[in-house]
């Protein structure tokens, strides 16, 4: 497939990593967004009502484009993609971060690389070098390092670590099945037929869980909500899948090393966390690894062989 094969040529994979970089400056603040959204409005309305105000902007946008609508295989594969990043990670954040910090959010989120990329052995059938892996794991041990000497970590799994993992889990599945997808549907598509195909189970939840418990909330709550509406769910995976479909899933997905340090940053300018001069260091360090990562050239994709059929030989006349 030309999509496939156009994520290991140079343009291609430099215009990836630059779209990727963007969806990682959108993302990187989710946490931190979240975590002031659930102070006073409800985690399942957080979590689900955010899903729905993305899919009235992707039914707009599908309205206005004309796609093709996706194929059998495609909606069994979207499927995938609503299971992780429209229900899951949205969710299993919201009901962490009601009890646990964004910063601390951001230490477990740092398994999210390496999450991503062995989905995308298992999903996108990516081949990555072992030198890849090596750059990778170094900068996820450096994040984790720096979070547990500066205390993030509190050494002990709680309920919201567990939701957490969770959340990361289904994340990593579901960005490494849309980065694939999006190599035959595009990015701001994939991200669009996902919520749509989401929308009878986001849509009722929302709507009971708002019956139940009317929003009430201030300015920043509200506009917290109205930036993982619009930017989290919808926006920012136009540029990611894209980024996931150009580069390559392993590859681009590495960018996400940098996205806990992003994240305590934010949690300092909007929640009045303390950033340490260890803070700047890591982000240095991760950095570089991420750079290491990008210096790696992923082996191409395994495909089954199928050999050709044996070329005809041309007859020859009798002599007469």
């Amino acid at each position: 497939m030309k999509e496939q094969s156009s994520a290991t040529e140079p343009n291609a994979v430099t215009r990836g990593l630059a779209l990727g970089a963007l969806g990682v400056l959108a993302f990187s603040m989710s946490l931190p967004a979240t975590r002031v959204a659930v102070q006073e409005l409800d985690p399942w309305f957080v979590a689900f009502g955010r899903a729905v105000g993305a899919a009235i902007l992707a039914l707009a946008y599908l309205w206005l484009t004309h796609p093709p609508r996706p194929t059998r295989d495609q909606w069994r594969r979207l499927s995938i993609v609503a299971l992780g990043v429209v229900v899951g990670f949205p969710l299993f954040t919201s009901l962490a971060l009601t009890t646990q910090t964004s910063a601390h959010g951001a230490v477990v989120i740092t398994v999210l690389p390496a999450m991503t990329a062995v989905f995308a052995v298992l999903r996108a059938g990516e081949r990555p070098p072992p030198a890849f892996w090596l750059a990778g794991g170094t900068g996820l041990l450096s994040v984790l390092t720096f979070v547990v000497l500066t205390g993030a970590a509190r050494g002990r799994l709680s309920l919201a670590d567990v939701f957490l993992l969770a959340a990361v889990i289904l994340c990593g599945l579901g960005y490494a099945e849309g980065g694939a997808l999006a190599r035959e549907l595009g990015g701001a598509r994939t991200i669009g037929w996902a919520l749509l195909l989401s929308l009878p189970v986001t849509l009722p939840i929302t709507v009971v869980t708002a019956a139940a418990h009317p929003p009430q909330a201030d300015g920043r709550s509200w506009a917290a909500f109205t930036y993982l509406t619009a930017v989290s769910m919808f926006l920012g995976f136009f540029a990611w899948y894209a980024g996931l479909a150009r580069g390559g899933v392993a590859r681009v997905g590495q960018i996400q090393l940098a996205q806990p340090v992003l994240t305590l940053l934010w949690s300092a300018l909007l929640l009045g966390e303390t950033v340490t001069p260890a803070s700047l260091a890591a982000a240095l360090v991760v950095l570089a690894c991420v750079v290491l990562t990008q210096r790696t050239r992923p082996a191409p994709a395994v495909t089954p062989h199928r050999p050709s059929p044996p070329e005809k030989q041309p007859s020859s006349s009798p002599a007469g």
